[in-house]
């Protein structure tokens, strides 16, 4: 039958492409996957070794905040840097001659991003429990801080894509990505910064990281956490759908 597809196949049909052609670059799951592992593992001993006292086991803070470290890796650096090449090398172009909206684009993006982010929980988590990680689990709070994480780095990291040249997208993204690891409260929680805390929990590393340690230290649901990170996906897809460039 002639026509465009409805636009949910066109979104699932994108959301596949996407998490194939992720899975096939080692590059990307190096940083999908291999540092923020290491992350944890190095992390974990310093604080030992230190005595950095979080009136908790070191395992138990850092793990949390490595899987959103991870969350912010791929949905961020990963994809913004993906999507810039695609744009320089024509793809994106490409794409824009069919009936894939940038809603669909952006959306069969964030799709392929969750398929990717569920290897990324499995393997932490099981590097975190071979080294004595106790959860307190509330799967709705991860849920819900997974899927609009997920989305706030997404849409930020589309509109930084769709409007630099790749280089410069390269670039912009491994910066943000190294400042929002050392100073975002990604991994670390919001009271390790001092006064610097009640700043960097407004940013979506520091809404991430504090939701996901709630979720898995607590079993809560940080409410205010999610709203920010909710703040952060409406104006990121605002933007990319504004300002985003198929070339």
């Amino acid at each position: 039958m002639p026509g465009a597809a409805p636009l949910p196949r066109m979104v699932l049909a994108q959301a596949g492409m996407e998490a194939r052609l992720m899975l096939r670059n080692g590059e990307q799951l190096l940083l999908a996957v291999v540092i923020p592992a290491i992350v944890l593992v190095g992390g974990v001993q310093g604080a030992d070794r230190i005595g950095l006292d979080f009136s908790r086991p070191a395992v138990d803070v850092l793990t949390p905040g490595v899987l959103a470290l991870a969350i912010m890796s791929t949905a961020f650096t990963s994809l913004a840097i993906a999507t810039g090449f695609e744009r320089r090398y024509g793809v994106i172009k490409r794409l824009g001659t069919s009936p894939l909206s940038r809603t669909g684009l952006l959306a069969g993006k964030v799709g392929a991003l969750l398929l990717v982010e569920v290897l990324q929980v499995a393997v932490i988590s099981g590097v975190g429990l071979a080294m004595g990680w106790s959860p307190r689990v509330d799967v709705v709070a991860v849920l819900l801080s997974l899927v609009l994480g997920t989305a706030a780095f997404a849409g930020l990291g589309l509109a930084l894509a769709g409007s630099l040249r790749a280089e410069a997208t390269l670039a912009a993204a491994n910066l943000v990505y190294l400042l929002l690891l050392a100073g975002g409260a990604v991994v670390l929680p919001t009271s390790a910064y001092g006064d610097f805390g009640e700043v960097v929990r407004w940013l979506p590393s520091g809404a991430l990281g504090n939701a996901m340690r709630d979720a898995l230290l607590d079993s809560a649901v940080a409410w205010r956490e999610l709203a920010v990170l909710v703040g952060w996906a409406v104006g990121g897809a605002v933007l990319t759908a504004r300002t985003f460039t198929w070339e």
